[in-house]
């Protein structure tokens, strides 16, 4: 079955982006691992299916890590997938919906997107934790990091505040703490570093993805949990190794990021070679 595919990026954050809205595909955790496998196959930090749009949506997106497991939510990928339907649409404003819930995207000047990534939740059953506990302070350390805030972005997340950002091991601690046993669900991990009130660096470790140029729910807990720590305000710069990305907090406990999107090329795929 030969099938259309993009390959796309949010500040080198990669995605390979299939559109199964007029027809059904075949895409199973196994097939979308070998498509992501950057050996093997196209190479890709998530893997992204549209799906027709549910009601009060303009489309559906399905996001798969690398290793195929499901998640909930992926900041740039959103903002690349808003693109596509509102260049077809003819609109600069759509509503994306995961199955963490739904996100609507503005386009802004500058050929930039702004995605409500909806409410930051920070009970510990949300993240999800293994136990009762502040999600503000988890005891948890390792090396030379502890100490981390929690939180839901539709995906859960660590963040841990360090001093010097490149003196930490990330891929050496970021797997074991992925997979620490108060994250039952897993986690991705942050190794932020807060340059001032307004900048923060950010590293991520994904979860199922390891590594990458940047992570749009991952600078969204940062911006959270740094504001809960009273380390920055509510708007800030996240910088990361892709770029930045402008993050506010509003009020209501909705966090917006703004940051561009970008098609690397386009190609065909034979599913059946990945079955």
């Amino acid at each position: 079955m030969m099938v259309a595919f993009r390959k796309m990026h949010g500040l080198g954050n990669d995605f390979v982006v299939l559109d199964a809205r007029a027809r059904d595909l075949p895409v199973t955790p196994a097939l979308a691992a070998a498509v992501s496998d950057r050996h093997v196959g196209v190479g890709c930090d998530q893997f992204i299916v549209m799906e027709p749009p549910p009601p009060g949506a303009d489309v559906f997106m399905r996001i798969r890590n690398p290793d195929g497991s499901e998640a909930g939510a992926c900041g740039n990928a959103t903002r690349c997938i808003a693109s596509l339907v509102a260049d077809e649409l003819g609109r600069d404003r759509v509503v994306v919906r995961t199955i963490a819930g739904d996100l609507p995207v503005e386009r802004l000047p500058g050929d930039l997107w702004r995605a409500d990534m909806g409410p930051a939740r920070l009970g510990w059953r949300d993240v999800p934790l293994a136990r009762e506990m502040d999600t503000l302070h988890l005891p948890i350390s390792l090396g030379p990091v502890a100490d981390p805030a929690a939180c839901s972005m539709g995906n859960p997340h660590a963040t841990f505040f360090v001093q010097d950002l490149d003196a930490i091991p990330v891929a050496e601690i970021g797997p074991l703490l992925e997979r620490h046993a108060l994250f039952p669900d897993r986690a991705n991990i942050g190794f932020a570093q807060v340059l001032s009130p307004e900048r923060i660096r950010l590293v991520m470790w994904e979860r199922g993805a390891g590594i990458t140029l940047a992570c749009g729910s991952g600078a969204c807990a940062t911006i959270v949990n740094a504001a809960r720590r009273g380390l920055t305000g509510r708007r800030a710069t996240v910088e990361l190794p892709g770029g930045p990305l402008e993050m506010e907090w509003r009020d209501d406990g909705h966090v917006l990021m703004t940051g561009p999107v970008a098609t690397a090329f386009t190609g065909e795929l034979d599913l059946s070679r990945f079955g």
